[in-house]
């Protein structure tokens, strides 16, 4: 996992093959996250991971969860659970599980994933993020659930709590999120090989071919 660590730089500054915009609060950004680093061991990629709001662009766009856009549709959001299921078997994912609470309003937590940048900590929070909102299924919205699920990751859990609150930690997850729109970014999970994009975990294939293609 490669991350830009410094809050000024520009998340396209990294070096980095492909750059994933993700929120904490997509099953399938975390389903992806688990496939990743098969990519990067096979090719050479690297990943950058951006957090992006998923609230934030899906306002900006006008867009909607699946849950809420096929509501009426039942068949539908039953063919989308049978695909996700689907996926696990075929990249052997032993550990994912739908959180009991979803939707979790991830706000807190993804300006947690910036502070984490600041604070040399950004890939175990986003590993033990992840694991609290797919696996373990906690209530990622609730201060004293983030708190928690951070000691026992072993992470600094006071001092990331407090860099959230930063006005700078705001605005940069703001500027992430506005620049995966201005990149034509819709939903989580979202790709950019170069100046392509690449929507959903079904198209890290075809992530993994233009990684290859652009070497």
């Amino acid at each position: 996992m490669n991350s830009t660590c410094a809050l000024t730089a520009k998340s396209g500054e990294a070096m980095t093959d492909a750059i994933f915009y993700f929120d904490f609060g997509s099953p399938n950004a975390y389903l992806s996250h688990k496939v990743i680093p098969q990519i990067e061991a096979r090719s050479g990629a690297k990943f950058a991971y951006v957090p992006a709001l998923l609230g934030g662009i899906f306002k900006a766009t006008g867009n909607q969860s699946p849950a809420q856009a096929f509501a009426g549709i039942p068949s539908k959001l039953a063919y989308e659970r049978l695909e996700t299921q689907r996926f696990v078997r075929r990249h052997r994912i032993t550990e994912f599980a739908m959180n009991p609470h979803f939707p979790v309003n991830t706000l807190q937590i993804m300006r947690g994933a910036v502070a984490a940048q600041v604070e040399g900590v950004f890939e175990p929070y986003v590993e033990a993020v992840f694991r609290a909102m797919w696996v373990d299924g906690l209530k990622m919205d609730d201060p004293a659930v983030i708190r928690q699920a951070l000691e026992a990751a072993g992470l600094p859990a006071e001092a990331l709590i407090a860099r959230s609150a930063d006005p700078e930690v705001k605005a940069r997850l703001i500027a992430n999120t506005e620049e995966a729109v201005a990149k034509g970014v819709f939903g989580s999970p979202s790709f950019l090989v170069g100046g392509e994009l690449f929507f959903g975990k079904d198209r890290l294939r075809d992530v993994e071919e233009e990684v290859a293609a652009s070497a």
